[in-house]
């Protein structure tokens, strides 16, 4: 009673809105209102972690990958796909790690997590992350923490370039553009463990393999993936250039 009590007191100094639609959020509500949690595009991944359509995206791509998992289908200018907005281009990182509280409640409920022993963050070049004043991806990390207690390696693998937005190339392009933008550094810390790569919106997985292939040099090393948004071959191939923040929002 004495924390609702106070949420509804600091709800009057800094009024929460909903994600989605930017209505006022009640007291028992968080990231989205209950009518546009209802209407959200929410995927059914978890029921079927190891083989569903994001999970097969990666298959024969990625060196002893295990399973994954997104919250919801990334449908280009939906309401349901202004939380990324928010986090990446409106100066937001909280919602960000209120999404991950989200995400980590329903993949802990799910037993998603009970094999994963750490949490992998999509690292930022030093450039991009001070231009932006945080790493979105770690900002979803700091979420799942906060409700699972899973630690959170960022120092293992570094972002060595930025080659500017992968928003308007192609599959071919967007691979060769991240190709070598990661390097292992610390590839001890990932010995034998079970990460789960945290990023924002998974569409080609382009940056999601270039980062897993270094990780695949480390012995024992096995990779899952969680994103906020799942978009794939649903948009790819079929932007316009007025869609720049819909597609592959992971720089």
């Amino acid at each position: 009673m004495a924390l609702k009590l106070l949420h509804s007191f600091l709800d009057l100094l800094t009024p929460r809105t909903c994600c989605a639609c930017g209505r006022r959020l009640s007291v028992d509500e968080e990231v989205f209102c209950t009518a546009c949690m209802l209407q959200l595009p929410l995927t059914d991944f978890l029921s079927r972690p190891y083989d569903n359509e994001m999970a097969q995206a990666f298959w024969g791509k990625i060196r002893h990958f295990e399973k994954a998992y997104a919250l919801m289908y990334h449908e280009p200018h939906a309401q349901s796909a202004h939380v990324v907005y928010q986090i990446k281009y409106f100066n937001k990182p909280d919602t960000g790690t209120e999404v991950g509280i989200l995400m980590g409640s329903a993949m802990r409920e799910a037993g998603f997590l009970n094999d994963v022993d750490a949490l992998l963050p999509v690292p930022l070049a030093k450039t991009r992350e001070r231009e932006r004043g945080f790493n979105q991806s770690m900002m979803i990390a700091l979420g799942i923490k906060d409700v699972t207690g899973l630690p959170i390696i960022d120092d293992a693998v570094r972002r060595t370039t930025f080659n500017g937005s992968q928003t308007q190339k192609d599959r071919v392009s967007r691979a060769e553009n991240v190709e070598h933008a990661f390097r292992l550094v610390k590839g001890d810390k990932l010995k034998g463990k079970h990460v789960l790569i945290i990023d924002d919106v998974v569409t080609t997985g382009a940056t999601i393999c270039a980062l897993a292939k270094q990780l695949g040099e480390v012995e024992g090393c096995r990779i899952s993936v969680a994103a906020i948004g799942f978009a794939g071959e649903r948009i790819y191939g079929n932007h316009t250039e007025e869609e720049e923040y819909d597609i592959n929002l992971s720089e």
